[in-house]
């Protein structure tokens, strides 16, 4: 889910890193432990039952996000929304999990519909002919995958637009579109079922790339944000 994903892998010591930084971010991002609240570590690890280097290590990525700040004298100080990295896929997901999922779908509706179309756009201008052949071969994927496959697809098909896009700022939202289009397969369409419609317009926002067809790329692309964000 986050960005900064399991830096110890799967053994035990990973599954107790993501265990404190599930529990503590969550809580944060839900008000549970509002603004302004100071924590310790000798606490987080009574509350987590976690070693101090684990909890160490995870409040050091809290603080990375902006959730947390660090002082030697204060502890561990929860920090207000406006300094969250909010554009984090933990931090993202952490707020479609709480009462503020409204505002963030919204958010989320928002930036895309802003970016997205832009991007197609400028990927049907800009694109190599390698960036054409995968994001051809991408539509077909979606095309043809079964439900279980759709959500890579998707995925593989609005990365390879933002990134053929030219605009580095573009290709580093892939994490954040991301981020919208798991949650709406996963919690809104939990079968993965692919509308029909909804795979016609990726398909055809892919022939307009290829063709080079920036006016028909940017409203093929805005349809689609407008039906899926």
């Amino acid at each position: 889910m986050s960005a900064h994903g399991n830096p110890v892998g799967a053994d035990v010591g990973g599954r107790a890193f993501a265990r404190v930084l599930e529990t503590v971010g969550p809580r944060i991002v839900r008000g549970a432990l509002p603004a302004g609240t100071v924590t310790t570590v000798d606490a987080l690890v009574a509350e987590t039952g976690a070693s101090r280097s684990i909890v160490r290590e995870a409040t050091r990525v809290l603080v990375s996000l902006g959730l947390l700040s660090a002082g030697r004298r204060v502890g561990l100080r929860v920090l207000p929304a406006t300094d969250w990295n909010v554009l984090d896929p933990a931090v993202i997901a952490w707020r479609l999990d709480s009462p503020d999922r409204p505002r963030q779908l919204d958010e989320l509706r928002q930036l895309r519909a802003a970016v997205e179309p832009e991007a197609a756009r400028l990927a049907a201008l800009r694109r190599t002919d390698t960036e054409a052949d995968q994001v051809a071969g991408a539509a077909r994927d979606l095309e043809a995958s079964d439900p279980a496959g759709y959500l890579d697809a998707d995925r593989r098909l609005h990365a390879l637009v933002l990134a053929a896009s030219g605009n580095g700022l573009f290709a580093r939202l892939t994490a954040v579109v991301d981020a919208a289009l798991e949650d709406r397969a996963l919690r809104e369409r939990p079968a993965l079922a692919a509308d029909p419609y909804d795979v016609a317009l990726h398909v055809a926002v892919a022939a307009a790339v290829v063709a080079r067809d920036a006016d028909a790329a940017a409203r093929l692309m805005r349809e689609i944000v407008d039906r899926t964000a």
